[in-house]
């Protein structure tokens, strides 16, 4: 009986060990019956889902039930994951050899940790209820697609607002950053003008060669497609018209080896510029032709009615022709191709002050003497040159009727190239002007500026009035252009160096690259860009410093009215900014040499003309009204030195020489002048008693009469 119930014993023992160490097996087997029977519930619920007896309300109430099931069954699911990753990782600790490392002390085993690695789970348990899982799945899918349509249906929306919000931002920073705001001009905008010339008035202060090559990838980097070379008398005519070329003017093969520069290694294409009835002073000044002036006395415009106007006109344009045509020094006349792109030329015909007034023209109406004249000009050039378009500026057009222009068919020869450089575009060209041109010429040009157009004398173009005439230029064409059939053609941005022959220096060059740099940047893109990363003109420009508005609280470029410049152009480097440079420092101590000049002979009391002309002033005074003077004298003087320094890397001797002369000796001049009066007043050490008598030339230069000849003009009366 012991031995039966010991065996029992024992018998229920291992049965008790079997099942413990089987353990894990039937936790599974218990997992997979629960989870079986759960997910046959699910099974019937869709079953009965699909039941065409049950109604709308039923529908919902299931799919609210399958949601909290599916719901269900993913918490068991993750449950049921998480204790068989436990059993797991205990099990494999219990049948681990025991660690390497191991030390008792006492009863007491100190073990090292070790960082169980986890199993992965066994294949069918890692797909189990997958297709509940996708069903999840999809439906979270379809929450997310109806949830798109909304979101796309808002975002098209909020780009419709956005390219007016754009927009005002967009002027908002043109105003911070001190750039004219032109309504419709912006990065929504019209395209900016197929063509962009830049214009080289070489008339005054004509740059060396190296000069313009060093600008060449600099304007082509910035948009330019072209250039329009005004060359006057800086072109080496030869022959008859030798006398034409100034003592300086450009050898034939320096200027071929840049014409080629131009158009082989940067793609500009070569306009060239020649005038034909105005503005011919550097020829007719000369005794040589002399003769062919409309006026005696005024060499500024020629006679077209004289047969020798013509052949000389046809002369130099034949030469300027030839050399463009032919550049290359081993080509020869039969020379087929065009080592240049060359299609146009410019007769100019602008600003012909003296016409219609000779012997031979006073009979004859002044737009038929213009147009006849132009007419034969230009087809002079199209029968040897047929390849050819001709040019003229627009001035002397605009006051011709329709009728006149249409008769004469002017729009058959040439194209015009209009041209204002002031802000109000439209106050010299009006709308009805622009609907005439359109009807009598297929296409036209139209020319802003970016120095030479607000002062004779000026030493720091305006940049800011420059950058608005180009960007209303750019609102122009846009409007205009579509009443042309073959629409406007370009853009010249034109910078003068003289307004005529006679005329002094204004804005040299190099001063004037910060202006071409930023209307010829805004023009090539056709607006003005406000961001620094999308900004052509922080590409050429090198700066010592990166521009960033977020770290200085300032916008990278910052322009104001009563500026010459901004900031920027005094830090980064550029083709003639040193020049630039100096010509800010010499602006600067110009005006404070002015300034000082009329504090002491006009504001103060001691050294005015008056005092000087009778010789009569307070030593003292005089003394320290004229303290400074040596020391402005020798600050000029260096000056004058360092742009002789800075200047002969772009120019020769007689343009430095001028460029001093004019703006530099007279200020030095009057210095020594005040400086003379001031010695003068010193040396007197008696004064004679008041009143100053005043002299009789000064009388008689006023038209005063003497107290004496008030006496004698007096009527006697008879008592």
């Amino acid at each position: 009986m012991w031995r039966m119930s010991n065996a029992a014993a024992v018998m229920h023992s291992n049965l008790l060990i079997f099942i413990w160490r089987r353990k894990l097996s039937f936790l599974l087997l218990a997992s997979g019956l629960v989870l079986l029977g759960l997910w046959t519930w699910a099974i019937l619920i869709d079953t009965t889902k699909a039941l065409p007896a049950l109604t709308q309300q039923a529908d919902r109430q299931s799919s609210e039930a399958n949601y909290q099931h599916v719901h269900i069954i993913q918490k068991l699911i993750a449950q049921a994951n998480r204790v068989l990753r436990a059993e797991r990782q205990k099990d494999n600790a219990d049948r681990s050899p025991p660690p390497p490392a191991q030390r008792l002390l006492g009863n007491v085993r100190f073990v090292r940790p070790t960082q169980a690695k986890k199993a992965p789970l066994p294949l069918a348990e890692s797909f189990l209820f997958e297709q509940e899982r996708l069903k999840i799945l999809e439906q979270q899918q379809r929450q997310r697609n109806a949830g798109m349509e909304e979101l796309n249906a808002n975002a098209e929306d909020d780009r419709m607002l956005s390219s007016a919000e754009r927009q005002t931002q967009y002027e908002h920073e043109l105003q911070r950053m001190g750039v004219p705001t032109v309504a419709g001009i912006g990065p929504d905008g019209p395209r900016a003008p197929a063509e962009r010339l830049v214009h080289l008035d070489l008339k005054g202060a004509p740059p060396k060669l190296s000069f313009l090559k060093q600008l060449l990838p600099v304007l082509r980097a910035l948009g330019a497609t072209g250039l329009l070379i005004e060359y006057e008398d800086m072109f080496p005519y030869s022959g008859a018209l030798q006398p034409l070329a100034a003592h300086n003017a450009y050898k034939e093969s320096e200027l071929k080896d840049f014409l080629e520069s131009a158009w082989v290694e940067h793609g500009l294409s070569v306009m060239p510029l020649v005038q034909t009835f105005g503005h011919l002073e550097y020829a007719l000044k000369l005794f040589e032709f002399e003769q062919l002036r409309e006026l005696p006395e005024s060499p500024q415009s020629i006679c077209p009615s004289r047969p020798q106007s013509m052949a000389l006109l046809e002369q130099m344009l034949t030469q300027v022709i030839e050399l463009h045509m032919r550049p290359s020094a081993n080509a020869t006349p039969s020379t087929p191709e065009l080592p240049i792109k060359f299609t146009h030329l410019h007769i100019g015909c602008d600003e012909v002050q003296r016409m219609g007034e000779c012997s031979l023209c006073r009979q004859r109406l002044r737009s038929e003497i213009l147009l006849t004249h132009v007419i034969s000009l230009a087809h002079f050039v199209r029968r040897r040159w047929p390849q050819l378009h001709v040019v003229i500026w627009d001035d002397m057009l605009r006051d011709m009727t329709l009728s006149e222009l249409q008769n004469s068919q002017i729009g058959s020869y040439v194209e015009p190239m209009v041209w204002v450089y002031a802000n109000d575009i439209y106050h010299f060209i009006q709308p009805q002007l622009w609907d005439t041109y359109s009807k009598v010429f297929p296409s036209a040009w139209a020319a802003s500026a970016y120095k030479g157009a607000f002062g004779e004398s000026l030493l720091v173009p305006p940049l800011q009035q420059h950058l608005e005439n180009n960007i209303r230029w750019l609102a122009v064409i846009a409007k205009e252009g579509g009443r042309f059939a073959k629409g406007l053609r370009g853009l010249a941005l034109t910078g003068w160096q003289r307004y005529d022959h006679f005329a002094v220096l204004c804005e040299l060059l190099p001063v004037g690259m910060p202006s071409l740099m930023t209307s010829l940047s805004t023009v090539s893109k056709g607006y003005f860009s406000t961001n620094p990363r999308d900004n052509e003109l922080l590409r050429v420009l090198r700066c010592v410093f990166q521009p960033d508005s977020r770290r200085s609280g300032h916008p990278w470029l910052e322009l104001h009215p009563n500026a010459h410049h901004s900031q920027l152009f005094a830090v980064c480097s550029y083709p003639g900014h040193l020049v630039f440079k100096y010509a800010l420092r010499l602006y600067d101590k110009l005006v404070e040499v002015g300034a000082y000049l009329q504090q002491t002979r006009d504001h103060s009391a001691w050294l005015s003309d008056y005092n000087v002309r009778h010789n009569f002033s307070s030593p003292l005074r005089v003394h320290e009204l004229t303290v400074r003077t040596p020391m402005l004298i020798e600050e000029l003087r260096v000056m004058a030195r360092e742009s002789q320094q800075l200047l002969w890397e772009v120019y020769d001797e007689h343009t430095v020489a001028e460029f001093v002369e004019q703006h530099i000796y007279p200020s030095i001049n009057a210095l020594h002048q005040q400086l003379s009066s001031g010695q003068t007043l010193l040396q007197r050490r008696t004064w004679p008693q008041r009143p100053l008598p005043l002299s009789l030339e000064m009388r008689q230069d006023m038209g005063l009469i003497t107290l004496e000849q008030q006496h004698e003009h007096q009527p006697q009366h008879l008592h």
